[in-house]
């Protein structure tokens, strides 16, 4: 197979300048799930540190310590997904940050802790709507209260609070960061005043700057994969990182087959000409997807060899991975995620 993602670190540093001069004075978190949304995770790592990242959002425990072993020690790492006691013992063993949106789970926290030298550090969880995990508001004074006094018997420090919001409508989101606000109150009675509360992922941390509060939670922005339904990632000062590409590996009179297909990652449902691939000749239809070959709406003087971009910047008249994204009802780091990993990626 000759394809290949094309990662362009260069973007990635600009993206995240043009992040944090828009979110500041909030702190920037950059999520790396998902091996940093399919680019590489230990590449986008190390870009990332030297551009002054000092918050990382790794999703698991697994992914954490994976960070943790590339950036080293002078940054934050904060997890928030822990499934099970030896997903705590890997977090606690790598000084990760902990998102906690469960009572239970924060016992257990505070028993696998004990004997370990440095408080775990805790980022309290309300779920203010998007019932994706976190503690609902009912329980929410009874978990502060209990937070606070394993705090001030030294089992935990809490570091954050924290939500997710579903960024759905600008009313449901309102109502969301109401409820963080009476959570945060909440919080501050029981004696916990954290050194940062975030609330905000890329959409909102560009659109709503009450939503920003210490730090937010930024991803798909990072990389120049805009919001489904959003301003382009031009308009945002943005630009897209990641561009697949394949070869072209024969020519035909109705068309050119590349060396991609469905089992790489290509949605079967683009064909029929719904995507618009990127060619030497500009933009042309994605007529076939195979599972290891496609067919592409052909051009003059069309070789084997010539490049063809599935998704990209758009300038040899590709779609963008959430253009691709919105013809299936998808997101667009949904179709990033999709391109296999045993595709390689390429880094300039």
């Amino acid at each position: 197979m000759t394809a290949r993602l094309r990662v362009d670190l260069s973007a990635l540093t600009t993206n995240i300048a043009r992040v944090r001069e828009t979110v500041a004075p909030a702190e920037l978190m950059l999520v790396v799930k998902d091996d940093a949304y399919g680019h590489g995770l230990e590449a986008v790592v190390r870009t990332a540190v030297d551009a002054g990242v000092r918050w990382f959002g790794a999703f698991d425990a697994r992914t954490g310590t994976a960070v943790r072993a590339v950036a080293g020690d002078g940054v934050r790492i904060f997890t928030w997904i822990a499934a099970s006691r030896d997903d705590l013992r890997a977090a606690l063993a790598a000084r990760l940050d902990l998102g906690i949106g469960d009572a239970e789970l924060l016992e257990d926290l505070a028993d696998a802790a004990s004997g370990v030298a440095a408080a775990p550090r805790v980022h309290l969880k309300i779920d203010t709507g998007l019932h994706r995990n976190g503690v609902r508001p009912e329980a929410w004074p009874a978990f502060v209260a209990r937070a606070a006094e394993l705090q001030s018997a030294g089992s935990i420090e809490v570091a954050g609070i924290w939500s997710h919001i579903a960024e759905a409508s600008d009313a449901e989101d309102d109502d969301a960061r109401t409820l963080f606000e009476w959570a945060l109150d909440e919080a501050a009675a029981a004696g916990i005043h954290p050194s940062v509360r975030h609330l905000a992922a890329s959409a909102a941390s560009f659109a709503r700057p009450e939503f920003r509060y210490d730090m937010v939670r930024v991803g798909a922005f990072c990389y120049g994969i805009r919001s489904t339904g959003g301003p382009s990632a031009g308009e945002l000062g943005l630009a897209p990182i990641g561009r697949l590409e394949a070869d072209v590996v024969a020519v035909h009179h109705d068309g050119v087959q590349v060396d991609i297909g469905a089992l790489a990652g290509l949605p079967t449902s683009l064909r029929g000409g719904r995507a618009r691939v990127g060619t030497p000749a500009g933009g042309r239809r994605l007529e076939i997807v195979g599972e290891s070959h496609s067919l592409v709406e052909g051009w003059p003087d069309a070789a084997v060899g010539d490049t063809v971009t599935l998704f990209g910047p758009g300038t040899r008249g590709e779609g963008s991975a959430t253009d691709l994204a919105e013809l299936i009802g998808t997101i667009g780091e949904e179709i990033a995620l999709r391109v296999s990993p045993l595709i390689p990626r390429v880094y300039h």
